[in-house]
């Protein structure tokens, strides 16, 4: 299977035969074809060449990353609309018992037995507990039970793709097709999905940069590099292994093919004028044409960055007293109180729409309080970084001029230099913010954290959008961090 966009090829010939309840976790650099595989398998676009065979019979459910498209209607409604044949099967019964109340004599038994073979058929699909998953699920995805008869509209875009998620789950296809299904989960949601999916017959092909989520579910991982896939037994940890053992193998191999080239080449050169040697030169000739040699696995681009020293602050970084916070009448912080010491590295965690961010933009001094009292401690100098970035970054700016912006007395090649680590190289310092995609506006944010990061730092989901590499590389980058440190 081949996929060029214009001039650039991202799939040279992919052969990959998914079996019927595989668990696979799809993996690559970014660019490299995860979406675009996962849309060709979906049918969303068409192949330029090869063929995409799926047995006659097979359902596929396919999650894109953004944009799922639903059903209009409540939130339950949403989930239950690919199931109109069983809605329909429900209402016929409802209409049937409704006539049976007043019916009598043959006309009595007619509708019994039509309705007695339409139950049964009801049944076999499922149609009793319908409803009832629908709402479990919708539950497990954060949803509130007053939630299910509200307009979809009315839900941020993050809710609706947790409710075309839902409806997924809902419908058990043979193949499910998850586009970085937990990107907009809270830790709870996360852990019921995990849950629910490793308890379905249903395969799965998941794209994820979440380590803990494809360890817990993938029995095999499909990397997508230079447009090829290649599959390897086992989660993604074991995946990390195996590759670099097979890199190591690959290497070594390559090497010794190396030194017996060299050896018949340099027979050949010795003797190649020489008449008693002429059969036994073209003999090895042959052989050099004929000798296997063993392609050296590129190493994984690996980058790693770190923070500045920082400046001493006071003992007590931050006092917070009697804090309230509400919205639309909503008590979202209730006379909160939390006090934050020099080194400490506190985690926020609780479902969506706890305060988690909305305590970090009244610590920062983005957001005011209601009621009580934030005391930021001597010699304390805060950096905040907001779960959308768009918000701390400038649209209009370009890469370099954003980070000039934030480091004048710094040169436009100290900015390149620092860039080139967080992946911004060429002409991609010229590019405005606002056609960065989300990781890349995540890393530009990163990089310019790193210029001060000061000794109190406050990150609201700063691994959103990164891939794995990336991630792997701020989490060493923080575990550095000489500050003091609050996080979603």
């Amino acid at each position: 299977m081949k996929r060029s966009y214009g001039v650039h090829e991202v799939l040279k010939g992919v052969d990959w035969p998914i079996p019927p309840r595989a668990r696979v976790g799809l993996v690559g650099p970014n660019g490299a074809g995860k979406t675009t595989l996962l849309r060709l398998i979906a049918g969303v676009e068409e192949p330029d060449g090869g063929t995409i065979d799926i047995v006659r019979g097979t359902s596929l459910g396919y999650l894109p990353q953004e944009g799922a498209r639903l059903a209009e209607g409540t939130v339950l409604e949403a989930l239950l609309s690919p199931f109109s044949e069983i809605l329909a099967m429900e209402k016929e019964l409802e209409r049937l018992h409704h006539e049976m109340a007043t019916a009598t004599g043959e006309r009595l038994e007619s509708l019994t037995r039509r309705s007695g073979d339409l139950q049964h058929r009801f049944e076999a699909a499922g149609g009793f507990d319908l409803e009832a998953r629908a709402k479990a699920i919708l539950g497990g995805l954060g949803f509130e039970p007053g939630d299910h008869a509200r307009p979809l509209r009315e839900f941020s875009g993050g809710y609706r793709m947790r409710a075309a998620l839902g409806a997924l789950l809902l419908r058990r296809p043979d193949y499910l097709l998850l586009d970085e299904p937990t990107n907009h989960l809270d830790l709870e949601a996360v852990a019921w999905l995990e849950d629910f999916l490793a308890d379905i017959n249903s395969a799965l092909v998941i794209v994820s940069h979440d380590r803990t989520f494809l360890n817990r579910l993938a029995t095999s991982i499909a990397e997508v590099r230079d447009g090829r896939v290649r599959v390897w037994s086992g989660n993604y940890d074991r995946f990390r292994v195996e590759k670099e053992k097979a890199r190591e193998l690959a290497a070594k191999k390559a090497a010794s093919e190396a030194h017996r080239v060299e050896d018949v080449e340099r027979f050949i050169e010795r003797f190649r004028y020489k008449a008693t040697k002429a059969r036994q030169v073209q003999s090895r000739i042959k052989m050099l044409e004929k000798m296997e040699r063993t392609e050296v696995m590129a190493e994984d681009l690996t980058w790693r960055f770190s923070f500045p020293p920082v400046s001493r602050s006071a003992q007590r970084v931050a006092l917070l007293a009697g804090v309230r916070k509400s919205f639309d009448e909503r008590a979202v912080l209730k006379d909160l109180d939390l006090e934050i010491w020099r080194g400490d590295r506190i985690a926020l965690v609780g479902p969506n729409g706890c305060g988690k961010s909305t305590l970090l933009k009244i610590v920062a001094g983005r957001l005011p309080a209601e009621h009580g009292s934030v005391e930021i401690g001597d010699k304390v100098v805060l950096h905040y970084f907001a779960q959308h970035v768009l918000e701390t970054l400038t649209p209009g700016r370009t890469v370099l001029d954003e980070m000039q912006a934030w480091a004048p007395g710094k040169s436009p090649g100290q900015l390149r230099s620092l860039l080139g680590i967080f992946q911004f190289s060429g002409e991609e310092v010229f590019k405005k913010v606002e056609v960065l995609s989300g990781g890349e506006k995540n890393r530009l944010a990163l990089a310019r954290l790193t210029l001060d990061p000061g000794n109190f730092l406050l990150l609201d989901e700063p691994t959103n959008h990164l891939d794995l590499p990336t991630r792997e590389a701020l989490e060493d980058a923080l575990a550095g961090f000489a500050g003091t440190l609050l996080f979603v």
